[in-house]
C-alpha cells in the first residue's frame, strides 16, 4: 500500500494531509524518511514527527440522508461541505461519492481499512438509486440502460463501457437502478447518452443499509450488528 494511503486509513488524516506531511519530511518509515509515492506495509515502523502513527480507536460509522446543494468533500473552506453539515465531533469523511446536486443515503466513517474495502471495485457493491427524469421512458431505454453504456471518461481521455445493471421502470418519467460500480456522475452521463436529462437523482440503499426512517438532511450511528454485516460482506 502506498504510504499516503496507509497513513490516511488510520481515519486521522486525509489523503492529501498525508502527502503534505510526508513532502514536509515529517514522516519516517522504519527510521528513514518517507517519500511520496513509498510502499509500505502493516510489519513497517512508521512515525510522524517521531512518535508512532496509530489507528484511530474511536471508530465513527454513521449514514446519512443527505440533501441537494450539499459537497460530499472534507475541503472546510468548500462552502456546504458535508463535514460541517454533519457537524460531528469526530474527523470523519464520506465513503464515495454523492455529487451537490443528487440526495439520498451516503456513510460517512473515520476508519480507512472500511472506506478502502467498500470502494474497491472488485467488492461489487450494490446501490440502489431511484431517478426521474424530463421526458417518456421507453423500453428501449430501461433495455440499453441496463446492457451497459458507453459513456466519455474526462480523466483517462476515453470511453468507458459501464457493467450491466438492473434498471426497472416505476413510472413514465421514473425509474430504480442498481449499480456495482460508481464512475463519477456515471448515471447522469448514462442518461445523457440517450438524451435524457436527470431532474432528481435519490440513493436510497447501499449494499444493505436503507434510508428507513430517516428524514432528508438526518443522520444516525449504524448499529453494531449492521458494521459488523458490512465487515462479514468485506472480509
Amino acid at each position: 500500500m502506498r504510504l499516503n494511503k496507509f497513513i490516511s486509513s488510520t481515519g486521522l488524516y486525509s489523503r492529501r494531509q498525508a502527502d503534505e506531511l510526508i513532502k514536509d519530511k515529517r514522516v519516517s518509515v522504519n527510521g528513514e524518511t518517507g517519500i511520496i509515492g513509498q510502499d509500505v506495509n502493516e510489519d513497517d515502523k512508521i512515525d510522524i514527527d517521531g512518535k508512532p502513527l496509530k489507528l484511530n480507536e474511536n471508530n465513527v460509522y454513521i449514514i446519512l440522508n443527505k440533501p441537494t446543494g450539499i459537497t460530499c468533500t472534507t475541503e472546510r473552506h468548500i462552502e456546504g461541505n458535508i463535514v460541517d453539515f454533519v457537524n460531528h465531533t469526530e474527523r470523519i469523511f464520506p465513503v464515495g461519492r454523492l455529487d451537490k446536486d443528487s440526495e439520498g443515503l451516503i456513510l460517512l466513517t473515520n476508519d480507512g481499512d472500511i472506506v478502502n474495502k467498500i470502494l474497491r471495485e472488485g467488492n461489487n457493491n450494490k446501490k440502489e438509486y431511484i431517478v426521474t427524469v424530463n421526458k417518456i421512458i421507453t423500453s428501449s431505454f430501461i433495455k440499453a440502460m441496463s446492457d451497459g453504456v458507453k459513456i466519455y471518461n474526462p480523466v483517462k481521455n476515453e470511453y468507458t463501457i459501464t457493467k450491466k445493471c438492473e434498471v426497472v421502470k416505476i413510472n413514465d418519467r421514473t425509474f430504480k437502478i442498481t449499480l456495482s460500480q460508481g464512475l463519477n456522475r456515471q448515471i447522469r452521463r448514462m442518461c445523457s447518452a440517450f438524451e435524457y436529462k436527470v431532474l432528481n437523482l435519490k440513493r436510497i440503499k447501499i449494499m444493505d443499509l436503507t434510508l428507513e426512517g430517516l428524514d432528508t438532511g438526518k443522520w444516525r450511528n449504524l448499529t453494531a450488528e449492521e458494521i459488523e454485516n458490512i465487515k462479514n460482506k468485506l472480509s
